[in-house]
């Protein structure tokens, strides 16, 4: 299996930042994990790394975060401009019992349509 070339984090909680990311570099599954703790964070990551044609290549996202939630942060990263920006993977992840999640996350197309 050919690594992921870079992996970006999204969550405020620390300590699932730190196993997450543990847990990524045990396995071996990507060369680099980079971590923000809310999607305005991310967002800067992203345009700090943009040039980079592999990273991010994944973002584990998660939606009920302070500052700049997952929604938001979807919404801003429809207007970044980078070269590899519709081939990122975008999976969000949440802990939340609302039964409005789930289809509130179904509403967003994939972004590379």
């Amino acid at each position: 299996m050919d690594k992921i070339s870079c992996i970006l984090l999204v969550d405020d909680d620390k300590t699932t930042n730190f196993l997450n990311r543990l847990l990524l570099e045990n396995l071996g599954v990507t060369d680099q994990v980079l971590v923000a703790e809310n999607g305005r964070e991310a967002l800067r990551l992203i345009e700090q790394n943009g040039p980079n044609d592999t990273c991010p290549a994944l973002i584990l996202l998660d939606i009920n975060m302070p500052v700049m939630n997952g929604f938001d942060f979807l919404e801003a990263y429809q207007n970044l401009s980078f070269a590899h920006k519709q081939s990122v993977v975008i999976v969000m992840l949440t802990t939340s019992l609302n039964p409005a999640t789930s289809p509130a996350c179904s509403s967003y197309p994939p972004m590379g349509s």
